[in-house]
């Protein structure tokens, strides 16, 4: 069976001085400090992350995939670089670079990887317009932030991005970034270990509250993380809904359990129990493979979980190619939908 991963990071080999560029700070840049090693770092100096060649080697990726067994990556970009802070028409350029670099990998293993770009979604109509960039590229989506500067994605100015992805059938990857209170627990690593997980679930709650969700009904939108703790909680959040639909309900009277079977979640939970609670809510259809790759929080192996669980073929056919199709826009063969 030819394993699809949703859920894989890259970067340009090399970045621009955008700082230089654009006169003033907030950007990535990498320090090729020893062959096959970077640092990501912020422009004051301090150290983001270290990375290694198959963040942006396709070459060293197709050969962890051969190893891994996994036929083909999706790949977006690193969510630190999402610059929805910058200026739009800085972001602009920032997103042009990132998703061309993807749609370069893509063109040339066009077998082994599917692309998702990235948008100035500080700027709906530049958001669109990179948008539809990105589709004539050959991109099949986008991946954004669970939040633009602290903006849930449910307020009315994104409306008409998620609209024009509908409409130009492209897949909607929503990955928690900039967590909310992050400042307030900077010890343990608990931004990654508390606030991701919560900000996936904002950002799930704030696009169906808004009804964003209920007026787009084929709008292919996946979540990183398994949810993160929206399912967890989505007992606790259909109760308020129904004790105080004036706080609640007050733009869409849909329950928001109702929501499951319509939106999809990668696997990426590290837990099989959570995993098998998630596909019983959710369905195995609407749940695919997603490793964080290649990053130490994610799954080493990916799929090795999928695969120890003792689950039906049918249900792992799903979890491990299939669903990933669906929301990509993908016949069964594998041959991508010309969009």
């Amino acid at each position: 069976m030819q394993k699809i991963d949703i859920h894989t990071h890259i970067l340009p080999k090399d970045i621009p001085d955008w700082k230089g560029q654009f006169g003033y700070g907030g950007f990535i840049r990498l320090d090729h400090y020893r062959p096959c090693c970077a640092r990501m770092l912020r422009d004051d100096g301090k150290s983001f992350r270290d990375i290694e060649e198959n963040c942006w080697s396709p070459h060293r990726r197709i050969e962890e995939m051969d190893e891994a067994g996994i036929g083909l990556q999706v790949l977006s970009t690193v969510p630190v670089m999402f610059s929805y802070w910058a200026k739009p028409t800085d972001a602009t350029e920032v997103a042009r670079y990132l998703n061309d670099d993807i749609a370069e990998a893509v063109g040339e293993f066009p077998l082994r990887f599917a692309g998702l770009g990235t948008v100035p979604l500080q700027d709906t109509d530049a958001a669109i317009r990179e948008l539809e960039r990105c589709r004539a590229s050959g991109l099949l989506g986008v991946q954004i932030g669970t939040n633009v500067n602290q903006l849930n994605l449910g307020e009315d100015r994104f409306f008409e991005f998620f609209k024009a992805c509908e409409e130009l059938g492209m897949a909607v990857f929503v990955h928690p970034w900039e967590m909310m209170g992050e400042q307030d627990m900077r010890k343990y690593w608990l931004p990654w270990l508390v606030g991701m997980p919560a900000e996936t679930s904002r950002a799930i709650c704030s696009l169906i509250f808004s009804g964003t969700l209920e007026k787009l009904p084929n709008l292919r939108i996946c979540f990183a993380h398994g949810g993160g703790s929206f399912p967890s909680t989505v007992g606790r959040i259909d109760h308020g809904f129904d004790v105080r639909p004036d706080l609640c309900a007050i733009d869409n009277q849909v329950k928001p359990s109702s929501y499951f079977g319509r939106i999809y979640f990668d696997s990426l939970v590290h837990e099989p129990k959570m995993l098998e609670y998630l596909i019983s809510i959710a369905g195995a259809d609407h749940v695919a493979l997603g490793s964080d790759y290649p990053f130490p929080l994610g799954e080493a192996k990916p799929g090795e979980m999928i695969e120890s669980m003792g689950l039906d073929e049918s249900t792992k056919e799903l979890l491990l190619r299939g669903a990933a199709l669906r929301w990509l826009g993908a016949d069964e063969s594998g041959l991508w939908f010309a969009n």
